[in-house]
């Protein structure tokens, strides 16, 4: 493809991507409750998390976020004055939670590190993928708990008791409500539980309003994480085919029981995909992390540039955070939503 229509194409995500993103993933939930009483929670709280036992005495005042994921769930919970650290972003953080964001202490972009988590004075750390809690992460549990510092791994990151990115395997396909779950268990922990239910009932309408109509008539999608070397694509079980599901698409390596399995471009070319969803990352961590790089290959290299999807640019930009297990999924379906009345509902 020459050089201007790949502008045109980039120019035309990119406007796509601002049109849908100033109305975030969700509302922020920062209303105090009314005098006729938001729900508080009974402490002492026991919850069963990943094959542990999580015991709450209180609400935490002073948590670090190791992923975007969890900090925008927490922002979006009214509950910035609590946070005191976070880590882990592909993106910039949601236009609804920026002004919240602002006073949140960036302790990485990437993974921290245990003694800069430390030094935060946590009493509480909080994490969307269980790999900061493997070996050689940031922290084992079992230390935290040892300094009597709580902890809680997001349930999307859960199967059969252990966490799918800190070495185990996913077994059952990933569903919405263990998004739903983590955000009503984060309120509950917090003593916010009306704010998650509030959070809960957006995110859901939302969704409902986003696929309604929508039917790719089970055609295939790529979902493209990262790196042109050997690229990231989705599997079958994890975020984005339920991005996938929901809009009646099929995932282009429905096998592959991991989130982000790595492969090759001629497995990608046998794969045959009629719809590619790239990963627009706001970082360089990996090589074709940003959109325009990623679509600068595809039409370049001598493998990709032979595929359906590349020479009709079927392709549809998403953020990273909006393929990963977030609050953004909504956000996902809304911009897969605009792509659909643009290119495929009148078909």
């Amino acid at each position: 493809m020459p050089f201007p229509r790949r502008s045109a194409l980039l120019a035309t995500l990119t406007v796509a991507a601002l049109a849908l993103s100033g109305c975030g993933a969700s509302e922020v939930v920062t209303q105090k409750a009314a005098s006729s009483g938001e729900e508080s929670t009974d402490y002492p709280l026991t919850i069963e998390n990943c094959g542990r036992t999580v015991e709450v005495d209180a609400a935490p005042q002073r948590v670090v976020s190791l992923d975007q994921n969890s900090t925008e769930i927490l922002l979006s919970l009214g509950l910035a004055d609590r946070i005191v650290g976070t880590a882990s972003w592909t993106d910039p953080v949601l236009p609804s939670l920026a002004e919240a964001n602002e006073d949140v202490p960036r302790l990485a972009d990437n993974a921290p590190t245990y003694e800069v988590v430390l030094g935060t004075d946590p009493d509480f750390v909080t994490a969307s993928f269980g790999r900061h809690y493997a070996e050689g992460g940031v922290v084992p549990r079992d230390r935290l708990d040892e300094t009597g510092i709580g902890s809680y791994l997001s349930p999307t990151d859960c199967s059969d008791d252990r966490s799918v990115n800190g070495g185990g395997t996913r077994t059952t396909p990933l569903t919405v409500d263990d998004l739903y779950r983590e955000i009503s268990e984060l309120a509950e922990i917090f003593d916010v539980p009306s704010r998650g239910d509030a959070l809960i009932a957006s995110l859901k309408k939302r969704a409902a309003a986003a696929v309604e109509g929508v039917d790719f008539g089970g055609e295939k999608v790529l979902f493209w994480f990262a790196d042109t070397r050997t690229p990231y694509v989705a599997g079958g079980s994890g975020a984005p085919a339920i991005l996938a599901r929901e809009t009646g698409m099929t995932p282009a390596f429905p096998a592959e029981t991991d989130d982000w399995p790595a492969t090759s471009w001629e497995a990608v070319v046998d794969a045959a995909p009629d719809v590619i969803v790239l990963g627009d990352l706001q970082r360089d961590r990996f090589p074709g992390d940003r959109l325009d790089d990623k679509v600068a290959f595809l039409e370049s290299d001598p493998v990709t540039r032979s595929l359906d999807a590349v020479k009709n640019t079927r392709f549809i930009a998403l953020h990273g955070a909006e393929m990963n297990p977030s609050i953004r999924f909504v956000d996902g379906l809304e911009k897969i939503r605009a792509w659909w009345d643009e290119n495929e509902a009148g078909r």
